[in-house]
């Protein structure tokens, strides 16, 4: 979708380690990469990627980049219309923004087990979302409020193996879930363990949001 070309300069928002910022590199395209894992933007800088430790809501970039990419990264930005708005101005007139994240629906099995654990065991899950796991209808708000147009936001389910397993993907994934819940971090593997059996395999119920859009001419 985001089909860069040879000579573009491409914005790569949450890069991480920089894999998929490479394979847009490959295609003769200069792409910058943008993290705010110092811990990632190491490793990106390591493998000679271009990046940058930045927030994607605080991007102060004007006017810069033919196109912007970004996969698994939007629905940890809880700042989205920031976000929106910071993509928007970092794209030259006519760019066009193309990804994914996470959608309605994501993961609604496992995180609903996840609490269900938490409240057997005495602990009270976290009232306010961690993640935007959005709508077609509530993601395509929120960018065309920023400027975009053309916007074709569609869910896509996508169960997915996870190689480490769930009880490892519980304590991973969801540490930051588990410390706003308070768990001692020597009850989180048992936690995880419990999550894992309930579940009974290793398939998350992924459900992603695909996307692209232009900033008009």
């Amino acid at each position: 979708m985001l089909d860069p070309k040879s000579g573009e300069r491409i914005l790569d928002i949450g890069c991480g380690e920089g894999t998929l910022t490479r394979m847009i590199a490959d295609r003769g395209a200069t792409v910058l990469g943008i993290d705010n894992s110092p811990e990632m933007i190491a490793a990106a800088l390591a493998a000679g990627i271009d990046a940058m430790l930045m927030d994607a809501a605080a991007m102060a970039f004007a006017n810069e980049f033919d196109a912007a990419f970004s996969n698994a990264t939007l629905h940890w930005v809880l700042e989205k219309e920031r976000a929106a708005l910071a993509i928007f101005r970092a794209l030259k007139p006519g760019g066009r923004f193309a990804g994914e994240m996470g959608g309605e629906g994501n993961l609604v099995r496992l995180r609903e087990a996840l609490d269900n654990e938490l409240i057997r065991r005495g602990y009270v899950p976290p009232l306010e979302a961690s993640n935007w796991y959005a709508s077609p209808d509530e993601f395509a708000l929120a960018y065309g409020a920023a400027g975009f147009e053309q916007i074709d936001a569609r869910l896509i389910e996508r169960p997915t193996l996870i190689d480490h397993g769930i009880a490892a993907w519980v304590t991973t994934f969801r540490k930051g879930w588990l410390d706003r819940a308070q768990v001692p971090e020597g009850e989180r593997a048992a936690i995880g363990a419990a999550v894992a059996d309930h579940i009974g395999s290793n398939i998350a119920d992924y459900v992603r949001l695909r996307f692209i859009m232009r900033k008009p001419v």
